[in-house]
């Protein structure tokens, strides 16, 4: 297949959705996941009603073996894997006294520890020039307390994509986290579409320009 792919973990109809068709309009093929067959199926859809192909498929972000299945089944179908964009995070509201161990791995399971089954199996078919995408958060550096684990997660999946970059730079494949630094917002500078659009511009730099991170401050 020649039409570069966009693979979005953790997709959904606001943030998830306006990359994708963000990147489908540069010509990429959109591939959309989420929790259920039918919630994907949906995303696909709003992507197709714009006029630009696209897929679903359902995937358990707590289960490793099931993200290696889908992403690699997205590699083998289409031969390529052009954009990983790595979109999931967990919202609780616990503070430090009440958010449990249990709770909080769970959460950093979801939001940071599936990337790297996901960067894993996508590997054999990134070729040079590949990106992963992860969607940041201001909460890495200003947590809310009454949420504790989100902070920790952002964090995490941030330090994470200095060592994916670092990792995978040699041969030509970069990574980048995006650190949103306001309240997602229907209309306005943090909306999807202008949020989208940041995105673009981070995955299109070139090399020599090239930082693990990125601020989109709206």
């Amino acid at each position: 297949m020649q039409t570069p792919v966009h693979l979005a973990l953790g997709a959904g109809p606001g943030l998830g959705a306006g990359v994708a068709r963000r990147f489908a309009r540069e010509g990429y093929h959109a591939v959309l996941t989420a929790r259920t067959a039918p919630e994907a199926a949906e995303l696909a859809d709003l992507l197709a009603a714009d006029g630009h192909p696209a897929e679903g498929a359902a995937v358990d972000l707590l289960d490793p073996a099931d993200i290696a299945r889908v992403v690699a089944g997205v590699g083998e179908r289409h031969g390529r894997i052009d954009v990983l964009h790595f979109n999931p995070s967990a919202w609780r509201e616990a503070d430090p006294l009440h958010l449990t161990v249990a709770e909080l791995l769970e959460d950093v399971t979801l939001g940071v520890g599936a990337l790297l089954p996901a960067v894993q199996a996508a590997r054999p078919f990134l070729g040079r020039g590949a990106r992963v995408l992860v969607t940041g958060s201001a909460a890495a550096d200003k947590p809310w307390h009454g949420a504790a684990s989100l902070g920790v997660q952002k964090a995490g999946v941030r330090n994470l994509v200095t060592s994916i970059d670092a990792t995978l730079a040699g041969d030509g494949i970069r990574a980048v986290a995006v650190q949103i630094n306001g309240l997602l917002a229907r209309t306005g500078p943090f909306s999807p579409e202008p949020i989208a659009e940041a995105m673009w511009a981070a995955v299109s730099r070139p090399d020599d320009a090239w930082t693990p991170h990125v601020s989109y401050d709206g």
